[in-house]
C-alpha cells in the first residue's frame, strides 16, 4: 500500500471496531487508530502524517451516512486517503443509498473474508504536492487510480460514468443489461451524451449494439460511421469514435455492454483503451454484484418458514467462524440438532402443524443461544447451531441442556392441541474433533444419531473410537513432552477493563499450543493432558516466569500499573514449593508482587487439595493478589470465601453468556455481584460479548470485564500495539485540555 502511517477505522458499536481492528491487526498493521464517530476521530489524528486507509461502519440512515462521509474527507490529516465503508449487517443501507466517492464498500458480515482483499486492492493513499502540468500519460493514469478508486455498484455507477464522460470528453457513453430471459431487448442502465436528447433508435437498430451483447469487442479510433454503416446510433450523433466492450463476469459471461463515442475520433488509443476497459470491468463488477443480490433473494439464503440462514448460508458462515478461529488459536462447538418424531407429528396433526412446530423450535432454539452464535435450518427437521468463543466443553454441555428443556415445554397448535415435542443434539468440537467444517458437521451428525439410538430427546458429544483415542492420546503426550523445549508453547493476553471507564486495568495471561505439525491444539485437551502427566507444573513455572516478565516490560514502558491475572492448577497449588518459585519469578522479572493476581479454579477441592490454603496465604503473605475463577459453577463456592484470602470473584462466563437469555443465571449473576461486594470482594465478569451483557453488568455495579465485546486475547506484539495506542490517545488528550 502507500505511504501513509496507519489506518483509521470508525465505528458506532463497538464490536464492529474490535474486528476490524482485528483483521488489520492480524495483517500486521503498525498503527491502526479507533474512533467512535468522526469528531473522535479528528482529536485522534490531530498533527499525525497521513494515513493510508479510512474504514467506516455506516448505519441504516442514508443521511448521517452521507453527513459522515463527508466529515471524514474533511479531516485534514486524511486528504487523498481511500474511504472504505462497511454496511452495517443489523440495519444496512442499500447500495444505491451510498455516498457517492467512496473507494469501495462491503458487508459487514464479510469483514474477516474480504476486508484486507478490498484494501490491497485499493490505490495507495496520496499527499497532494505541487506538481507540474501533467501530460495526456500522466492524467490517463490518474483517471485509472480514480476510477479504480470507486466501486462498480450501484451507489458510484453514475459518478463513475460521470468521471470517464468528462475526463476522456465523450459524446455519447452507456451502459446495457443483457437481454432478460424472455428474450426482450434491455433498458440501458445509463445512457450519457453531449447535446439535447434525440430520438433514440430503437434496439434493435443498434447494430454495434448487438455485436457487443454478443460479446464482441468493438475498436474505431476513427470513421467509425463509415465502417459500421448499418448502425443507426453513429449518424444520429455524428460519432466518428466508438469503443464497445462486452462487460464480463468470473467465468467470462456477458452481463451487458458498454459503448463509448467521440463526434472528433479518439487520440492514442494505447491511452484511452486501457482505461475504457477499467470502466468497463468496474460496472461489470457492478452488474455481477446486483445479479448475486437478485439470485440470492430468488433462491433464498434465509429459509422462508423461519427466517434462519438456510445451508447454504450457514456453510459460508461455518467457514468464516472456522477461519477466524485459526487465526485467533480459539475454540467453538457445532451443534446437530433434530426434531425426535417429526414424521409423526406431520402425518397426524397435518403439515400446517409441522410448520409450527419448526417455527417454534427456531423461536426457542435463537432464545437459548448468544447473538454472536448462529442457529441455522439445515435441512427439513434438522437445525445446526455454532456456538462460538468456547473456554471449556461443559460450557457447551450447559447450553445443550438448556436446549433440551427449553424444547420439551408443551407447545399449543392452532388447533387447541397441545403436543411435547423434544430433540436429539450432537456435538463436535473445533479444534478437538475436527480442523474443517465438513468433518465438524459429520461428526456432530454422527453424535446427533447416537443422542436417538440412547432414547431421543437427548445430547451426546461426538466420540472417537476408544482405540483411536488411546493412540491419539499417547501421541500427543509424547509430542506435548518436547513442547516446552521446542518452542511450542505461547502466551496470550486478554485485557480486562473498568466497567464504568473502560479503560485497560489487567490482563490475563493464557496458555497456546501451536504444533508445527498439527497446528493449533485446543487448551481443554492439552492442559488436562498436562496435568495427568505432571508437565503442568514446569509449563506453569514457564507460564508464570514469561507473564510476570512481559509485565514488567510493559510496566516499566508504560507505567499503568496493570494487575497481571496467571492461572494456577490443582497440581502446582499443592506444590510445596509453590510459594518459592513465585518469588523467583516475582524477583527475576523486577514485578511488584501486589501486581500479579493468581487465579484459582473454583472445582479445585479443599479438603482433597493438600498444601492449598497454606500456599495460599504464603502467597498473600507476598504481596500478591487472589482470585477465585470459574465462580458459581463448582460446589465449594462459599466454603472458597469463607477459608481463602480472595480478592476477587471471576463470575464464570457460562452465567454471563445467558444475560438478556435466561433469568435464573441473570439472578445468579446479580446474586454473585452483590455477595461479593458484601464481603469486599471485587468482582470480574468473564466472557462479555455484547453491549446487553454490559449494560446489565453495568447497572449491577460489576467491577471490571472481560470478553469479546472489548477485545479477543492478543499475541505479545498485538497486546504491545493496544497499549501504545492507548497511551497515545492519552497523550492527545491531555494536550488538548487547557492550562
Amino acid at each position: 500500500m502507500g505511504t501513509g502511517t496507519g489506518i483509521l477505522v470508525l465505528a458506532a458499536r463497538r464490536d464492529l471496531r474490535r474486528r476490524l481492528f482485528d483483521v488489520f491487526d492480524q495483517a500486521g498493521c503498525r498503527h491502526i487508530h479507533s474512533a467512535r464517530d468522526a469528531q473522535h476521530a479528528a482529536i485522534l489524528l490531530e498533527g499525525r502524517q497521513p494515513l493510508e486507509l479510512m474504514v467506516a461502519v455506516l448505519g441504516p440512515e442514508e443521511a448521517q451516512a452521507r453527513h459522515c462521509c463527508e466529515q471524514l474527507r474533511t479531516l485534514g490529516a486524511a486528504v487523498g486517503v481511500p474511504l472504505l465503508a462497511v454496511l452495517d449487517e443489523e440495519a444496512p443501507l442499500q447500495p444505491a443509498q451510498l455516498p457517492d466517492g467512496l473507494a469501495g464498500w462491503l458487508p459487514a458480515a464479510r469483514i474477516e473474508a474480504d476486508l484486507l482483499t478490498r484494501w490491497r486492492e485499493l490505490p495507495a493513499a496520496t499527499e497532494p504536492t505541487p506538481a507540474p502540468v501533467p501530460g495526456a500519460a500522466e492524467r490517463a493514469l490518474a483517471l485509472l487510480a480514480r476510477i479504480f478508486a470507486t466501486s462498480g455498484g450501484g451507489a458510484t455507477r453514475d459518478a463513475t460514468a460521470r468521471l470517464l464522460f468528462d475526463e476522456l470528453a465523450l459524446d455519447y457513453l452507456a451502459v446495457w443489461p443483457v437481454r432478460n430471459e424472455g428474450g426482450e431487448y434491455p433498458v440501458p442502465l445509463l445512457q450519457l451524451w453531449n447535446g439535447t436528447e434525440p430520438a433514440w433508435p430503437p434496439v434493435e437498430a443498434q447494430a454495434l449494439l448487438q455485436r457487443v451483447l454478443d460479446g464482441e469487442v468493438v475498436l474505431y479510433r476513427d470513421a467509425a460511421r463509415q465502417r459500421a454503416p448499418a448502425d443507426a446510433l453513429l449518424p444520429l450523433l455524428d460519432l466518428s469514435g466508438f469503443v464497445g466492450l462486452p462487460l464480463l463476469d468470473e467465468r467470462r459471461v456477458v452481463l451487458g455492454a458498454m459503448l463509448a463515442g467521440i463526434r472528433r475520433g479518439f487520440g492514442d488509443m494505447a491511452i484511452v483503451e486501457p482505461l475504457l476497459r477499467c470502466a468497463a470491468a468496474r460496472f461489470a463488477q457492478g452488474l455481477e454484484l446486483g445479479l448475486t443480490r437478485e439470485q440470492g433473494r430468488a433462491e433464498g439464503l434465509l429459509d422462508a418458514l423461519t427466517g434462519l440462514p438456510n445451508r447454504l448460508l450457514f456453510g459460508d458462515r461455518l467457514e468464516s467462524i472456522l477461519r477466524e478461529a485459526v487465526r485467533n488459536g480459539e475454540c467453538f462447538a457445532v451443534l446437530f440438532v433434530d426434531i425426535d418424531h417429526f414424521k409423526a407429528i406431520n402425518d397426524t396433526h397435518g403439515h400446517a402443524a409441522g410448520d409450527q412446530v419448526l417455527q417454534e423450535v427456531t423461536r426457542r432454539l435463537r432464545g437459548s443461544v448468544r447473538a454472536s452464535d448462529t442457529v441455522a435450518r439445515y435441512a427439513g427437521d434438522e437445525f445446526t447451531v455454532v456456538l462460538r468463543h468456547i473456554v471449556k466443553n461443559d460450557d457447551v454441555q450447559r447450553v445443550a441442556e438448556k436446549i433440551l428443556q427449553v424444547i420439551s415445554e408443551p407447545l399449543a397448535l392452532e388447533n387447541g392441541t397441545r403436543l411435547q415435542i423434544g430433540v436429539s443434539i450432537g456435538v463436535s468440537f473445533f479444534p478437538d474433533d475436527a480442523a474443517d467444517a465438513e468433518t465438524l458437521l459429520k461428526h456432530a451428525d454422527e453424535a446427533m444419531y447416537a443422542a436417538k439410538r440412547q432414547g431421543r430427546n437427548t445430547c451426546r458429544i461426538y466420540e472417537v473410537s476408544p482405540e483411536y483415542a488411546r493412540e491419539h492420546g499417547m501421541a500427543l503426550r509424547s509430542r506435548l513432552r518436547h513442547a516446552l523445549g521446542n518452542g511450542e508453547l505461547r502466551l496470550v493476553y486478554q485485557p480486562q477493563v473498568g466497567t464504568d471507564s473502560e479503560d485497560i486495568v489487567g490482563m490475563e495471561a493464557l496458555l497456546r499450543w501451536e504444533h508445527p505439525e498439527l497446528g493449533p491444539i485446543s487448551p481443554a485437551v492439552f492442559v488436562p493432558l498436562a496435568e495427568e502427566t505432571g508437565l503442568i507444573v514446569p509449563i506453569g513455572e514457564w507460564v508464570l516466569r514469561t507473564a510476570c516478565r512481559q509485565a514488567q516490560e510493559w510496566e516499566q514502558r508504560h507505567g499503568l500499573r496493570l494487575r497481571l491475572g496467571v492461572n494456577l492448577s490443582a497440581l502446582q497449588l499443592m506444590e510445596p514449593k509453590l510459594p518459592a518459585t513465585v518469588f523467583r519469578a516475582l524477583q527475576e522479572s523486577g514485578l511488584d508482587p501486589t501486581l500479579l493476581e493468581l487465579e484459582i479454579t473454583e472445582s479445585i477441592s479443599i479438603k482433597a487439595a493438600p498444601n492449598l490454603v497454606e500456599n495460599l496465604q504464603a502467597l498473600h503473605r507476598l504481596g500478591c493478589r487472589i482470585a477465585i475463577d470459574d465462580f458459581g459453577t463448582g460446589a465449594a463456592s462459599l466454603d472458597y470465601l469463607r477459608k481463602l484470602p480472595a480478592d476477587r470473584i471471576k463470575v464464570d462466563q457460562s452465567f454471563v453468556r445467558n444475560i438478556g437469555v435466561d433469568p435464573d443465571d441473570e439472578a445468579i449473576v446479580r446474586a454473585t455481584i452483590e455477595m461479593a461486594h458484601r464481603l469486599n470482594r471485587s468482582v470480574v465478569a468473564e466472557g462479555v460479548e455484547t453491549e446487553q451483557h454490559l449494560a446489565f453488568l453495568r447497572a449491577h455495579q460489576c467491577d471490571e470485564l472481560q470478553g469479546y465485546l472489548f477485545c479477543r486475547p492478543l499475541p505479545v506484539v498485538s497486546f504491545s500495539r493496544l497499549l501504545d495506542e492507548r497511551q497515545n490517545l492519552l497523550g492527545l488528550q491531555d494536550a488538548t485540555v487547557p492550562a
